[in-house]
């Protein structure tokens, strides 16, 4: 890892640590990697679950199936394609995943106040402009 990419990650990893919201659910890794999926990509089906996580069909059935079980995800026939399933966030699904992925806006508002109006805004300017570039990357 160059020495940019290492400070930039150190930063972030600094700020998620003290921004992030307390977490209170029992939850693994991997639900939330699915929960992200689901919620970033178009057209999610067990396959593509599978593919992501470099796991068989049949293992991310069984993850797929007890989220459904627990109110995260609902399947729903491609109305495109009757053959395909395709998974969709529920309300509750949607929450988890704000709350294990995202940083507390209370906390972070907080921390934006104490910014001068030329450092919030070059703050909002470097996160829109790596967001947008992540997107087009991968």
């Amino acid at each position: 890892m160059t020495s940019n990419a290492k400070k930039l990650n150190e930063c972030w990893t600094d700020i998620y640590f003290h921004l992030h919201y307390p977490h209170t659910e029992k939850i693994s890794h991997q639900v939330i990697r699915i929960l992200q999926l689901v919620e970033k990509k178009e057209e999610i089906g067990v396959s593509e679950v599978a593919t992501y996580l470099q796991i068989s069909h049949n293992t991310a059935s069984e993850h797929v199936k007890r989220m459904v079980e627990k109110n995260l995800l609902i399947k729903e026939r491609d109305s495109q394609d009757e053959r395909r399933v395709l998974l969709h966030l529920t309300e509750i699904g949607k929450c988890v995943l704000h709350r294990n992925t995202s940083l507390d806006e209370e906390k972070l508002e907080q921390v934006m106040d104490q910014l001068a109006d030329k450092e919030r805004e070059i703050v909002e300017q470097a996160f829109r402009i790596l967001s947008e570039r992540a997107k087009t990357c991968l």
